[in-house]
């Protein structure tokens, strides 16, 4: 019964659409990674994956993270010419925002971070000035 289950759940996945990145998801995703690229100069590591979508102002977005006691974080926001100004703030799991370094370009925003305990964080990215804009939030650590 497992086997068949754990089939099916397969074949779903398999038979599931994937939607392609939009040219904007696409160039938010470069504007990132060429931040980022700065950081893996002074010897941190990219992390698998990001996170892409719509962010405008008034209507921030929380993306949970597992973080750990000892390492270092970049967390990286990229997006396009519409969006004029970003910020990227780190909670820890009881709301409490936590100090960061930031970094803030047009169209970028990172915020670096050394937990002193392991756990749950949140990183809020958010347009404070422009228009609706694809964006992509990617981290790296060492």
């Amino acid at each position: 019964m497992k086997r068949l289950l754990l089939s099916l759940a397969c074949a779903a996945l398999a038979s599931a659409p994937l939607r392609a990145a939009s040219d904007d998801e696409v160039a938010a995703r470069r504007t990132a990674l060429e931040v980022a690229g700065a950081f893996t100069n002074d010897g941190f590591k990219l992390r698998d994956g990001n996170w892409t979508g719509v962010v405008e102002i008034g209507k921030p977005m929380v993306i949970q993270v597992n973080l750990y006691a000892g390492n270092q974080y970049w967390f990286t926001l990229g997006s396009v010419p519409a969006a004029k100004k970003l910020l990227v703030t780190v909670y820890d799991e009881t709301g409490q925002a936590m100090e960061v370094d930031p970094y803030q370009e047009a169209s970028v925003a990172a915020a670096g971070f050394s937990p002193q305990a392991s756990g749950s964080y949140y990183v809020k990215v958010e347009e404070i000035e422009g228009t609706a804009a694809a964006f992509c939030l990617i981290y790296s650590y060492k």
